[in-house]
């Protein structure tokens, strides 16, 4: 059981809709500063500060932390981490608390794998070309947007953990034939998911969709790059639900300029930007040109009742963690 440094400030740095039920647990821990609220600057007592939640908005770096010298958890309702140095925390003797491995409670959440089948099928009927040519050009010929069936299709699904499994379940509801592809996981995961165990290239050339759901590791950097591209079919669709760094983006560039990649759907950025940078990005730029490209930006979990329900599950499993004795909840 970790004591945290009395007396403790809990710091939220993205309160905007933030659960209040997982802000009233937060207050069992310390008193809660709302970060980005106007009366943070007055409030806030750096070197009170036991606890950081975060979402996305930020990235929790050296410079960060080193603002906090009695910092002992960072919080984020996430599962990915790439938004926090890692290293910086682990130097600092700072605990992560995430919803990494929380398979049970991560079952229900399907917020991410709704949007990839939504992407797969707008790119498949190429639904914002259609929309824009109907209510922007005031044109009203289908043959344009002629397409074909989902369930005369193979999606070849990378990454078969939690968000990989809702992703073929649905699938197969739609008549798919459904390939996988995941080297951590053994052949009893591919039998209840009912997928068909290939390998990355094999899974290239055989699919007639990709749709990524491999976590962001090191040695997967980039794993989508141009050998992958080449062993596509020509036409293929890609998905990214998951990581930006999953991706070579010089390569899908590429792909689509030739017409090898049929088009991408992508809510995920290799370096997530806005503005002026957002601006330059290659993908970006094609899908501006009026490619078969679109792009969201990294909407996949923001469902205001999967937000709620992971913020509080977060806020329990920090204080599960802490000691709570001799403590009052602070007020609002």
């Amino acid at each position: 059981m970790t004591r945290l440094t009395e007396p403790c400030q809990v710091l939220v740095t993205e309160s905007a809709g933030y659960s209040v039920l997982a802000l009233q647990e937060y207050r069992r821990a310390g008193e809660v500063v709302l970060g980005d609220r106007p009366e943070a600057e007055s409030t806030l007592r750096p070197q009170e500060v036991g606890v950081v939640v975060v979402r996305l908005g930020q990235f929790i770096d050296a410079a960060f932390l080193d603002r906090f010298p009695n910092l002992r958890f960072v919080v984020s309702p996430t599962t990915g981490l790439n938004h926090i140095d890692l290293d910086a925390c682990g130097t600092r003797g700072i605990e992560i608390i995430s919803l990494k491995g929380e398979t049970a409670f991560l079952d229900s959440i399907t917020g991410t794998s709704e949007l990839a089948l939504g992407l797969m099928l707008a790119l498949l009927r190429r639904i914002p070309a259609a929309h824009q040519h109907s209510t922007v050009d005031l044109g009203w010929d289908r043959d344009l947007f002629c397409a074909r069936m989902l369930s005369r299709m193979t999606v070849g699904i990378i990454g078969l953990g939690r968000l990989g499994r809702q992703m073929a379940k649905m699938c197969h509801g739609l008549g798919m034939n459904v390939l996988a592809c995941d080297p951590h996981l053994g052949n009893a995961d591919f039998v209840i998911a009912e997928a068909k165990r290939v390998s990355l290239l094999e899974l290239a050339a055989q699919s007639d969709v990709v749709s990524l759901h491999a976590d962001y590791r090191k040695e997967n950097d980039g794993m989508i790059d141009g050998r992958f591209l080449a062993a596509c079919r020509p036409g293929t669709l890609l998905v990214n639900t998951a990581r930006g760094e999953l991706c070579d983006e010089t390569a899908l560039a590429g792909a689509l300029d030739t017409g090898h990649l049929g088009g991408l759907a992508t809510d995920v950025l290799r370096d997530e930007q806005s503005g002026a940078v957002l601006a330059e990005h290659p993908l970006v730029q094609r899908a501006r040109r009026g490619m078969n490209v679109i792009i969201t930006p990294h909407i996949g979990g923001c469902c205001a009742d999967a937000m709620r329900e992971t913020e509080e599950f977060a806020a329990r499993k920090l204080l599960s963690q802490i000691d709570l004795s001799a403590r009052e909840s602070y007020p609002a």
